[in-house]
């Protein structure tokens, strides 16, 4: 009974290979045009693979633009920190633009807690989806987050309000920290030198952030050290 079935299974596997070498061969002769026509080199030229016109697609020197897989965009060229850094710096400016001055409340407290939370709904729905976006299998944004977390959280939302209207405190310090200083130099008092607007607004907002963003990162450095020691003593002992 055994030796009928082994006979069974090498036949079906002979037959089994015979089928994949005729696949195999139909494919090579389908590649060549079976000899009766000239096999053409792929082109890389984009208007053979859109079919627009050639006269449309050509480069400064009236060559053909083609495709380069291995090309790397100029976007990609800038420096992480650049863009990370601008991207906060802008909607922080757009905040305080549409905010600030769109929405007239007189309460100075009640308008800095509204464009503190309006700025931390802003990085939970827009900035931080984006730098998860653009950054790579590195991790690399992750440096410019307060809460990177790769997964998406109700309790980050709420963080994220809280922590910028912290930030805006600090803004608002810096602001008369400012002032008070002028005001030093100049030998005078209570005069506003400097008020809000949208282009000091972003900086003192990012320079906040990343002060408070580079307190966290310093202490998860020095908790992850301590664990690795007390790892280490463990595995001595």
């Amino acid at each position: 009974m055994s030796k009928k079935k082994k006979k069974f299974q090498e036949t079906t596997i002979e037959d089994f290979y015979d089928l994949k070498i005729d696949k195999v061969d139909e494919l090579v002769a389908a590649l060549k045009g079976d000899g009766e026509e000239d096999t053409q080199e792929l082109s890389f030229n984009i208007s053979d693979c859109t079919g627009e016109s050639a006269d449309e697609n050509l480069t400064r020197r009236g060559k053909q633009k083609q495709f380069d897989p291995y090309k790397v965009d100029k976007f990609s060229r800038i420096p992480v920190w650049i863009k990370a850094l601008f991207v906060k710096f802008w909607f922080a400016g757009v905040v305080c633009y549409f905010i600030m001055f769109g929405l007239k409340i007189n309460d100075s407290l009640d308008r800095l807690v509204l464009t503190g939370a309006v700025l931390g709904l802003i990085v939970d729905v827009l900035v931080n989806p984006l730098f998860r976006y653009m950054e790579s299998d590195r991790k690399e944004y992750n440096a410019y987050m307060m809460f990177p977390f790769p997964f998406k959280a109700f309790w980050t939302f709420f963080t994220n309000l809280i922590y910028y209207v912290l930030v805006l405190v600090c803004v608002n310090y810096c602001y008369l920290g400012l002032n008070e200083l002028i005001n030093y130099i100049k030998h005078t008092t209570d005069t506003i030198h400097v008020g809000v607007e949208p282009l000091l607004f972003g900086v003192f907002t990012v320079a906040c952030d990343m002060l408070f963003i580079g307190i966290k990162d310093g202490i998860v450095i020095l908790v992850k050290k301590l664990k690795d020691k007390k790892k280490e003593g463990a595995l001595n002992v």
